[in-house]
């Protein structure tokens, strides 16, 4: 399968409190394939992981709400997780993207967002595990398993499972729409 991104735009959504690798791993996977990323936040101005890695926000979930990605990355992170699930226009994001067949990775926690916008009932899907209760709760098959892959939807658990994640994203959003 092709790993060759140019042309693609990529959207990282994330708040302050991220897994600081679970950002930067898949958003150099990206651009290293070539992509076009664009970091989109509650604000614009700079976030900060769990571990004090700064990274610049380019964009509002507010102004990326109509915005058409060819790929969409949500890192982990307890706290960022959970504030971007009670965002609206994140969520909305996350939703149209995801019924409209494009690709999207989620690791760890970012799989909450993932409950809220509606979009997993039927689906087999990982993350931490403390969250296969919630998962299961919203209609998803959750597995314990390094990363997985159903019509589109990466998943996967830790920052452990981060070199099978970025080859998955890079080629499904190669690929492109299910």
């Amino acid at each position: 399968m092709s790993s060759n991104l140019q042309g693609k735009l990529i959207a990282v959504l994330s708040v302050d409190g991220f897994e600081d690798s679970e950002l930067t791993s898949p958003l150099q996977a990206v651009k290293d394939a070539g992509a076009e990323v664009r970091v989109v936040s509650k604000e614009t101005g700079t976030i900060s992981g769990k571990n004090d890695t700064q990274v610049t926000v380019d964009s509002t979930f507010a102004d990326e709400r109509e915005t058409t990605f060819d790929g969409i990355i949500l890192p982990g992170g307890t706290g960022n997780a959970d504030q971007i699930r009670l965002d609206a226009d994140a969520v909305a994001i996350v939703k149209a993207h995801v019924e409209a067949g494009r690709p999207l990775g989620a690791i760890c926690h970012a799989a909450w967002i993932l409950t809220d916008a509606d979009v997993i009932s039927g689906r087999t899907l990982t993350s931490y595990p403390s969250l296969k209760t919630d998962l299961t709760n919203a209609g998803a098959s959750w597995v314990d398993e390094e990363c997985v892959c159903d019509s589109g939807l990466v998943t996967s658990r830790t920052p452990d499972d981060l070199p099978a994640f970025n080859a998955k994203i890079v080629e499904e959003f190669a690929e492109g729409e299910h």
